[in-house]
């Protein structure tokens, strides 16, 4: 068999980010969190909000895009917000305008209100993600705008369901994370729009498969994902049964998905099982791009 643990470990060092960008985009994240202090502070006269990293930033899953920017998320905590009654909550409309003011003026870009965060486009191929929650009777609430509004969601729940799974299965888990979020990223130029990464890390941790090699680990691992989510992929959040994470993917995104998944799984098996280095490097390329070494 082909062995291509070593040729991971170079995809690996492509997709990682260098220290000096994750430095970065910590500086960029304090500077927004500092400007929203602020301005509860001195404008609205509110208590402090408090702030926490999650997501891929939390997970230490992040991987360098192909594109370039870097999406990162940090919760807002509402202090004042805390209370056994949300009756005389503000809606989330009005907070989402909190704190998209309180952004303004961090870059020369506008923030964006979506419907479940405030993004803060950052010079230097970073984009921030500002969910916003309060907690009521001990749980915690996302402002979404819309008909959904006040809703339960627990992110810090995942990320440390999250760290319970690589403190079982070891770093391999966080690496072979990584390694299928790099190859939706490239997959996606062929099948259009994948899962995004909360439900990819989701899929790769009920469906992993250790090894000794990360190639045979990864090849495994696709295989059992394909089974999974035939014949066509639906997710719900392992913390919270009642909310499916792949709601908002179309049909034809899942069909796709599922596309993409057998492809992979069917060129990983081969991968490890023929005998030629450079036909196995091949394989893997067909499915990574050129970040995968060549033989």
């Amino acid at each position: 068999m082909a062995d291509q643990h070593t040729s991971f470990g170079h995809l690996y060092d492509q997709i990682v980010p260098q220290s000096g960008k994750m430095a970065a985009l910590a500086i960029a994240r304090d500077a927004v969190r500092q400007r929203i202090r602020d301005h509860f502070q001195d404008v609205l006269k509110l208590p402090v909000p408090k702030f926490q990293s999650q997501g891929a930033y939390a997970m230490g899953t992040i991987i360098h895009p192909l594109s370039g920017v870097y999406d990162i998320d940090d919760g807002i905590y509402l202090q004042h917000l805390d209370a056994e009654s949300n009756r005389d909550w503000p809606s989330p409309e009005r907070v989402h305008v909190w704190i998209h003011t309180a952004a303004a003026g961090q870059s020369n870009e506008i923030p964006v209100n979506k419907k479940t965060c405030v993004r803060v486009p950052e010079p230097g191929g970073y984009r921030l993600d500002l969910p916003i929650y309060a907690r009521l009777n001990q749980r915690y609430l996302l402002a979404e705008c819309g008909a959904k509004g006040w809703h339960r969601s627990d992110p810090k729940a995942l990320v440390d369901w999250f760290s319970g799974a690589v403190k079982t299965y070891g770093e391999q888990l966080r690496r072979v994370v990584r390694f299928l979020k790099a190859w939706a990223e490239f997959q996606s130029l062929q099948y259009g729009k994948m899962p995004g990464g909360l439900i990819l890390t989701v899929l790769t941790v009920q469906n992993f498969f250790p090894d000794e090699r990360d190639d045979v680990a990864v090849a495994f691992t696709l295989q059992e994902i394909e089974s999974a989510t035939y014949p066509l992929l639906y997710l719900h959040n392992p913390r919270d049964g009642s909310e499916e994470l792949t709601a908002r993917m179309s049909m034809m995104q899942r069909m796709r998905f599922q596309e993409a998944v057998a492809s992979a799984a069917s060129d990983a098996a081969k991968a490890i099982r023929c005998a030629s280095p450079e036909q196995a490097a091949d394989l893997w390329r067909r499915q990574f791009g050129d970040r995968f070494p060549a033989h």
